[in-house]
């Protein structure tokens, strides 16, 4: 007999269901997040286990880790492919996690990427980084706003990061509003003293791969934008084509249209968030840099917006991406700016 295994994880407890092939099931349990204790309702089916479907949105590597290291076959679940009968009166975890063992029996079980153990630390500081990146834009946001609001002028974001205490106390009288704007250049300068220690120890601990390598001929790409490109992509060889490598970077416009006619959005957060803001950086880059990334951008802004044109340019910059790397040639800006 041949048994199938799945686990609709949550952040604190797990379904586990265990069915055979015939679709009958032979343990349903309910099980708190402890690895020696889904190990232990596993065990005894071991011999005949095909496998074990995972599904999780955030919190799945301590389970998929430990099971195989105890030479478990596991598979994690891509959950934004999965499918369910819509007509579907009624649905909970223990017939989600049935459904899940059913589509393994059958092999139809849409899986996902298990990245390497040995890298997700690394990944995880740049990760952090970004984060932190993110911030730091929002604070000088801040700045600008209140310089706006305040003083009607507009300072660029170089200026934002250069104002001083002493600046700021000649430019505002009221001491209330001098407060606010020093406090959020302090988180600034906070922001900044944590990036560049982010960085330093990603830069002592990882390099760029041989075949990453040529990721830095590419406009707006440096060091910490190729990294982080690097370990959110993992294997390129999982990508079919350069239009699947821009979807999972969130490059792809996500409209649905019929007839002409836009009918709706489809999942636009389906891919890698991280993937989609390092090319909204590195077209950033570019765009202060490169006349020619400059001059395209323009010309898509002035039909459109701002925004649009540098999605539009990290749309571009991805798909060169997967050329680069998948060629092994350096990056050639008469192929993308035509």
């Amino acid at each position: 007999m041949q048994t199938y295994a799945a686990v609709d994880l949550h952040s604190n407890n797990g379904v586990l269901t265990i069915i055979d092939e015939s679709d009958r099931v032979l343990k349903q349990r309910r099980i708190v997040n402890k690895l020696e204790s889904f190990v232990s309702e596993l065990e005894p089916f071991r011999a005949s286990l095909q496998g074990i479907a995972v599904e999780s949105t955030f919190n799945w590597y301590w389970l998929v880790d430990g099971l195989r290291a105890r030479k478990f076959p596991v598979t994690l679940v891509n959950t934004a492919a999965i499918q369910q009968y819509e007509g579907l009166k009624r649905s909970d975890d223990q017939y989600d996690a049935w459904w899940l063992a059913h589509m393994m029996r059958l092999g139809i079980l849409p899986s996902g990427y298990i990245y390497p153990r040995e890298q997700r630390a690394i990944r995880d500081l740049l990760r952090k980084r970004a984060t932190l990146v993110r911030q730091r834009s929002a604070n000088i946001l801040s700045v600008q706003n209140l310089e706006a609001r305040n003083r009607g002028t507009k300072i660029s974001a170089r200026e934002a990061k250069h104002l001083t205490n002493e600046r700021v106390a000649e430019l505002y009288e009221d001491e209330h509003l001098a407060l606010a704007l020093t406090t959020t250049l302090t988180v600034i300068e906070t922001l900044n003293e944590q990036t560049r220690l982010l960085e330093k120890t990603v830069l002592k601990r990882a390099r760029l791969r041989p075949e990453f390598e040529l990721l830095r001929t590419i406009w707006g790409i440096g060091e910490i934008l190729g990294l982080t490109i690097m370990y959110e992509a993992g294997e390129m060889s999982r990508f079919a084509g350069p239009g699947n490598f821009a979807s999972y970077c969130r490059c792809v416009d996500a409209t649905r249209l019929s007839n002409g006619k836009k009918k709706g959005d489809n999942n636009a957060k389906n891919g890698n968030k991280y993937l989609a803001w390092a090319f909204v950086e590195a077209a950033h880059f570019a765009v202060q840099h490169y006349p020619e990334a400059k001059r395209f951008h323009d010309r898509k802004a002035a039909k459109t917006n701002g925004i649009v044109a540098i999605k539009a340019l990290a749309h571009k910059l991805a798909r060169a991406a997967f050329h680069v790397l998948h060629d092994q040639q350096p990056f050639d800006p008469k192929k993308v700016f035509v």
